[in-house]
């Protein structure tokens, strides 16, 4: 891979990457306030959905702002503008707003849906490489896309110009956030299956073992009712209650073999729950989000494996691992 990747495909590639990086950048020198101010508007007091319409790579730009912007709390869908003229259009309804994406302005596929989005009155802005087009012409507000090259050697397939479409589709949604006063915590929220999302959304509450699976003993137990409890239970430790169900000590697997060493043959039977618990333990409730239990948990001269859980009144609830945490993907 080394030899095929020589110093002049290097000096290649790093020139296209200029190339479309200066495209951007001269993109951004060229819009203007009124019309920037405009779009920003017309996307931020959208009572329905964007619509995002391409044909082609500006389709699948297209496709990209409208999925960005949904990430972001703004409902938005894809609409290929042949599918419209055969039924789709349907999907476009009052309080819409539509981006519409053409390099040349002038897409035949394009220029036929425009009548329809005009009789349902909804409000367009074009990512047009061609303010003189009939597309830029149309459009409540035209935002100028056009580049002086494409990356392609023949200048023919979309490179430059889909990427500056793409990077201006990106700088509109961000700027939406903040805007909108979008959160990390709502961004979260739509996206829970992700680490970010995770780390925003998940709490002890849905990792805990709780219920009939929440191990405890109480102080006066034996070491063999602990021993077998902890066993039973499968968590590597037990949780040590009082008669109302106060959380008092845990003792964990460790725990239980440093004290069997320790303890003679002739002294084993005296040993109990309540003489070889930690009194005090570090505890989490149910509602603390799992990764700030995970840095409790990891953030010390020590790392715990795992904590008790408990309500305001230091209820026993259950027991949390890292284990637990760690394949959740946090």
């Amino acid at each position: 891979m080394q030899q095929i990747l020589s110093q002049p495909y290097l000096k290649q590639v790093t020139e296209l990457l200029k190339l479309e990086a200066e495209a951007i950048a001269r993109v951004a020198h060229r819009l203007q306030s009124e019309q920037v101010e405009q779009a920003v508007q017309l996307l931020a007091n959208c009572q329905g959905k964007v619509v995002a319409i391409g044909v082609g790579k500006s389709g699948i730009v297209a496709r990209k702002i409208a999925a960005t912007l949904t990430s972001t709390g703004i409902l938005a869908v894809y609409l290929h503008p042949s599918d419209a003229l055969h039924g789709d259009i349907g999907i476009v309804s009052a309080g819409d707003v539509a981006i519409i994406l053409s390099n040349s302005g002038e897409t035949d596929e394009i220029l036929d849906i425009l009548p329809y989005l005009k009789y349902r009155q909804i409000p367009f802005i074009a990512l047009v490489g061609n303010l003189k087009s009939t597309l830029a012409r149309s459009a409540d507000v035209a935002l100028d896309t056009s580049v002086d090259k494409e990356a392609c050697p023949f200048n023919l397939a979309p490179t430059t110009s889909t990427t500056v479409s793409l990077a201006l589709g990106d700088a509109l949604a961000m700027t939406l956030i903040q805007v909108k006063g979008f959160t990390s915590q709502d961004f979260a929220f739509n996206h829970p299956a992700g680490r970010l999302g995770k780390r925003l959304t998940l709490r002890v509450c849905d990792l805990m073992h709780g219920g009939s699976d929440n191990p405890k003993v109480v102080p006066q137990a034996s070491w063999f009712e602990v021993l077998r409890a902890i066993s039973e239970g499968g968590l590597g430790a037990v949780n040590v209650v009082d008669g109302t169900g106060y959380l008092v000590g845990i003792i964990t697997d460790g725990d239980l073999r440093r004290w069997l060493q320790k303890v003679s043959l002739t002294n084993i039977e005296t040993l109990s729950a309540g003489t070889m618990m930690t009194s005090n333990p570090t505890v989490v409730s149910a509602d603390l989000l799992a990764y700030d239990a995970l840095q409790l948990m990891e953030n010390r001269p020590h790392q715990l494996s795992v904590l008790p859980v408990v309500d305001r009144e230091q209820q026993c609830l259950g027991l949390l691992r890292l284990h637990d945490i760690v394949r959740s993907g946090l």
